[in-house]
C-alpha cells in the first residue's frame, strides 16, 4: 500500500492564495474609476486620506511593538521573527510613519520568559490576521493609491500570519 503523506495542521497554501486573490479582486473593485483626488464623487478628502495613512502607520508601529515584545520574551525566536519585524518596520515607513528603533537595540540580553514559544507565535499570528482584516475593510473608503498600499500590506500581513503558524 503506498504511503500517503500527512498534511500539517494550519492554514493551507491554497487558503493563503485565495485570500490574496480576494484582496486583489477587492483592490481592483476599489481602485477602478476614481483617481483619489479631492472633489470627485465619493472620493475622500486630502485630510481624510492623511488620517487613514496616519492610522495605518500607527497600526503598523503597534504591531512592531508586539514583535519587540515577542523578541524580548523569547530571544531565541530572533532568526524567525527578525525578517518579519523588519518588513513591518518598512510598512510603518510606507504609510509615512517614522522609523521605529528596535526596543532590543542596546538592551542587555533578556532571559527567557515562561511564555511558551508557540503561544508567542500564535499571538503574533492573530495580531497579523486581525490587522490584515482591518486593512482589507478600509480599502472601501481609501483612494486608489492608498487602497493599493493597504491591499499590499494586508497581503503581507496574511503571509506573515501563515509563516508564524507554519514551521
Amino acid at each position: 500500500m503506498p504511503h500517503i503523506p500527512q498534511v500539517p495542521p494550519g492554514p493551507r497554501r491554497r487558503t493563503l492564495l485565495a485570500s490574496l486573490a480576494g484582496a486583489s479582486a477587492l483592490l481592483t473593485a476599489c481602485s477602478g474609476g476614481g483617481d483619489g483626488t479631492e472633489g470627485g464623487s465619493g472620493a475622500p478628502s486630502v485630510s481624510q486620506e492623511r488620517r487613514m495613512r496616519t492610522q495605518a502607520a500607527r497600526d503598523s508601529a503597534d504591531l512592531l511593538g508586539r514583535y519587540d515584545d515577542a523578541l524580548t520574551a523569547r530571544p531565541g525566536l530572533a532568526g524567525r521573527l527578525g525578517p518579519l519585524r523588519a518588513e513591518t518596520e518598512r510598512h510603518v515607513q510606507a504609510f509615512g510613519g517614522a522609523a521605529v528603533p528596535s526596543r532590543m537595540a542596546g538592551a542587555p540580553a533578556p532571559t527567557a520568559s515562561p511564555v511558551a514559544e508557540k503561544d508567542v507565535l500564535k499571538a503574533l499570528a492573530a495580531a497579523e490576521r486581525e490587522l490584515s482584516d482591518r486593512r482589507l475593510a478600509a480599502l472601501v473608503d481609501a483612494p486608489a493609491e492608498l487602497a493599493r498600499l493597504l491591499a499590499s500590506v494586508a497581503a503581507a500581513g496574511a503571509a506573515h500570519a501563515y509563516l508564524l503558524t507554519e514551521g
